[in-house]
């Protein structure tokens, strides 16, 4: 191995902690040499990437690469929270004893990367400056220098967000290994992958992929998992997998700060994303923060609850991503964006990319095209309909090259939370908009936010698949301890956000048409529920929340059938009684659960049965 020491201290890497980290990780892992990267080095490492044909050019400054095919999406089985007290075990957390689960993974890694670079990643999750940045600065080291890139466009990179920590021990420890990706056994008896978070050690482990959150551990291991445990641990802090926006009334001069969460498939990248809709746009401007992680807290001085976005790129699904349902996002990938393509269709010759969504139809000329897989499209028989593009593909951008970008976006001080929303999908019951005005029933309704699953695979019609806070897959301890966190934390304000809970995906019952237009008029039922915080409007109280008029809903410029408005602004009692009964056998498997949360559940189901 070439000299360490020599190598950190060329690249001016002079934190004791951090270097010792290294040499005990390059050792155990048979790493041939060592690469301390900053951010400056992008250029180059492009290059590099191209020459050993891990990237290709996608037109000019855009670059495509392609997974291994078993290797194309997180994998919640594998992936665990670790901890030495099992009292952090919860119900979706999948709790192991960090004694069992750190050896085990060092025997994974141990000389996996022989013959191979390790390249070392100081970054930082936060703003420089923020107020918790103390909890936000890592190393990250991986065997892979396409996973150097995207950390470079997802997380802010450079030695001196680790070299000047008032702790020099206070960083997140982030081991990536990839494995030997053909002969690992992924989803049989013999998986070899194994992605941990040793959350009291603020320690991530991850061995045996490649792709997305099982590799860049600056963005989900360390921005969710770690993050929240951390706010729990300090008491400081909540970490959520949240949209956050900026509304900004021309008019008045005031710009509102909404943020929440959403699960899968439910519209949160486009509507972190959305431009005002013509008819309201010499009003209202919409600015972008992220579209999937936020650290809140509460200012000290002015009581507020703030809230910023960790990461410093976009990490999108490009599937149905075009110029209607996100022309921001598209804009954002363009030419000279150094964007990086993963998984998507790819045509080397013209440098062109395609995914599913992002045109009415593929390209009626298949020459010289190629599916995710790499397999010409031109060799398929007609009657092949399987899909040009991995469903999961990906595009990768920095914030920056946001159109939309809020001005503020990399401030340190963050921007103060007005509004925490949830939405998932339902085809009927969930309104348009329903607001919620008390503490514990937006807590409640964030922990029974969900989506609906087919009735094929759950066999009860209707039911949901819970999703708390859309944090399921990255709770971090207990659901109970959880949202007593929430509680406290948001609890703390001065100023109260006021919660909601949207769903843009109500439909007719007879020919299955959605009865909102839905993304960038979903503005409007957002501009609602700021007047009614700011008491402008009134609302409709109901039983599970204060649901907008007609007559206040700015409708300018859209035509929805009356049928449809009276339809997506009410709610259907009997499928509302059946949800209760669905909500509280979630609830009852969580141990430690506030007294508060069951409270409200109780009033909302009294509520309910007092109901017209």
């Amino acid at each position: 191995m070439a000299d360490l020491e020599a190598v950190m201290d060329e690249a001016g890497l002079t934190n004791p902690r951090v270097r010792e980290f290294v040499k005990e990780y390059a050792e155990l892992t048979g790493a041939a040499r060592i690469e301390v990267v900053n951010a400056s080095d992008d250029a180059r490492l492009l290059e590099e990437a191209v020459e050993a044909g891990e990237l290709q050019r996608a037109g000019e400054g855009r670059y495509y690469s392609r997974s291994y095919h078993k290797d194309t999406a997180r994998s919640e089985e594998r992936t665990v929270v670790a901890t030495s007290d099992e009292k952090d075990r919860g119900v979706y957390n999948n709790w192991r004893p960090a004694s069992e689960m750190k050896p085990l993974l060092h025997d994974r890694m141990r000389g996996a990367s022989e013959g191979k670079t390790m390249y070392v990643i100081p970054y930082l999750m936060a703003p420089a400056g923020n107020v918790l940045e103390p909890w936000a600065a890592g190393v990250e080291l991986t065997d892979t220098r396409t996973v150097v890139l995207h950390m470079i466009r997802m997380s802010r990179v450079g030695v001196q967000f680790v070299n000047d920590l008032d702790d020099p021990d206070s960083f997140v420890r982030a081991v990536h290994v990839t494995g030997d990706l053909e002969h690992l056994g992924q989803g049989t008896a013999d998986d070899q992958r194994w992605f941990v978070t040793v959350a009291d050690e603020r320690t991530i482990l991850h061995y045996g992929s490649s792709y997305g959150g099982n590799a860049l551990l600056g963005k989900i291991a360390h921005g969710l998992r770690q993050g929240a445990y951390d706010g729990w641990a300090s008491r400081k802090f909540l970490a959520e997998q949240y949209m956050l926006i900026g509304i900004h009334d021309k008019q008045t001069g005031r710009t509102w700060h909404v943020c929440g969460g959403f699960p899968s498939a439910s519209g949160k990248t486009n509507l972190a994303m959305m431009a005002a809709p013509d008819a309201l746009g010499d009003r209202y401007h919409v600015s972008f923060y992220g579209d999937d992680i936020a650290w809140l807290w509460v200012d000290e001085e002015s009581g507020r609850l703030m809230g910023m976005n960790p990461e410093y790129g976009v990490f999108g699904v490009a599937k149905d991503t075009n110029e209607v349902t996100n022309p921001n996002a598209l804009h954002s990938i363009g030419e000279g964006s150094q964007a990086i393509f993963t998984n998507v269709a790819y045509n080397p010759t013209t440098g062109e990319v395609w995914w599913e969504g992002k045109t009415p139809r593929p390209p009626a000329d298949v020459r010289g095209w190629l599916d995710w897989t790499g397999s010409p499209l031109a060799d398929r028989k007609d009657d092949d309909t399987a899909a040009w593009a991995h469903p999961n593909s990906r595009f990768t951008t920095t914030l920056a090259n946001v159109p939309n970008i809020a001005p503020d976006y990399d401030e340190p001080a963050g921007v103060p939370i007005d509004a925490i929303i949830f939405g998932g999908r339902t085809r009927d019951r969930e309104p348009l908009i329903r607001a919620i005005t008390d503490l514990a029933e937006g807590v409640y309704d964030g922990l029974t936010l969900g989506a609906e699953a087919t009735f094929a695979a759950e066999g009860v019609d209707g039911q949901l698949r819970y999703d708390p806070m859309s944090n399921r897959p990255f709770m971090a301890y207990g659901e109970g301890d959880y949202a007593r966190h929430y509680l406290d934390v948001v609890g703390a304000a001065a100023e109260q956000p006021i919660f909601a809970h949207v769903n843009w995906f109500q439909r007719d019952p007879e020919d299955g048409h959605f009865l909102w237009p839905g993304y960038r008029e979903n503005l409007r039922p957002l501009l609602w529920l700021l007047q009614l915080k700011a008491g402008e409007v009134q609302g409709r109280r109901t039983a599970v929340g204060i649901l907008p008029t007609e007559e206040e809903l700015d409708l300018r410029g859209l035509d929805v059938p009356a049928e449809h408005l009276e339809r997506i602004l009410s709610i259907d009692k009997a499928r509302w009684q059946q949800e209760m009964g669905f909500r509280e056998e979630h609830l009852s498997q969580f141990e430690r659960m506030p007294e508060e949360i069951w409270e409200a559940h109780r009033r909302v189901a009294a509520d309910l049965e007092q109901e017209d």
